[in-house]
């Protein structure tokens, strides 16, 4: 006789459970642009991360180098910082203050994030986020391993997405055929306006909406400022920093489907 037959237990409960969705979230971890100091935009990362956790899905929270997440701090300014990024923040207050109530899930991540090349994502990985900020002008581009993160889960039909200044690190790639990744679809990310009113245009490797298009890309964009999220197959991006919630329901929806 079964144990689950002894405990009065239904004999599914000796099957596994279904696997959880995996995302990795990927932000920078460079400090400064061409001098400017910078980081990660805490709300891309913060209200992402809880919708994707109240989805039930597995967080992996990844950079470049590894380690701990600069945020910069004019995303913790008046009118910026959102409740989520605020809850980030404060657990992460708490936990040097040695207090007990804290989300110690959310301050491991962003104090020790996973350095990117160190995933397998070949291998049970479902989807990747690109946060932004303008840290990722220095070390999204050029980056090798985040150009073949990207084009191993988009050639995998696997959902690949960023927000803000996150789609930098898309040109760098191509799909399966050689051309770029962003060739023919419908995308969009910081706009060329957005990035002249924060003054910030001549700081930049390239301009984002002006790179995407150049690369064949059919760009969208809402006004400045406003939320924008595009979908196109397994492409999943948003224009910038209030877009990140409706971002990160899209990308649910994509991999749900």
């Amino acid at each position: 006789i079964s144990i689950f037959a002894l405990l009065g237990l239904p004999a599914v409960l000796s099957t596994s459970t279904a696997k959880m969705t995996k995302i990795v979230m990927v932000a920078t971890a460079a400090t400064e642009l061409a001098g400017h100091p910078t980081g990660l935009w805490i709300e891309e990362l913060a209200v992402p991360y809880y919708k994707f956790k109240e989805a039930g899905f597995e967080v992996v929270v990844a950079s470049p180098a590894g380690g701990p997440i600069p945020i910069d701090a004019n995303s913790m300014g008046e009118g910026f910082f959102t409740d989520e990024a605020k809850k980030f923040m404060v657990s992460c207050l708490c936990e040097l203050r040695r207090v007990s109530s804290h989300d110690g899930a959310a301050v491991g991540a962003l104090s020790h994030s996973v350095k990117l090349d160190s995933i397998d994502f070949a291998s049970g990985v479902d989807a990747i986020f690109l946060c932004g900020g303008h840290g990722t002008c220095t070390d999204f581009v050029d980056c090798p391993a985040l150009k073949s993160a990207i084009e191993t889960l988009y050639a995998a039909g696997s959902c690949v997405a960023a927000v803000c200044h996150g789609p930098t690190g898309l040109p760098q790639c191509n799909k399966p055929d050689g051309t770029p990744l962003v060739q023919g679809k419908v995308v969009t990310g910081f706009k060329d306006s957005e990035e002249i009113a924060v003054a910030l245009q001549d700081k930049v490797p390239f301009m984002l909406e002006a790179k995407l298009k150049e690369q064949g890309g059919k760009y969208e964009s809402a006004d400045d400022w406003n939320s924008k999220v595009c979908t196109d197959g397994n492409l999943v991006t948003g224009q910038n920093p209030q877009s990140s919630e409706a971002c990160a329901v899209a990308v649910i929806a994509a991999v749900s489907a």
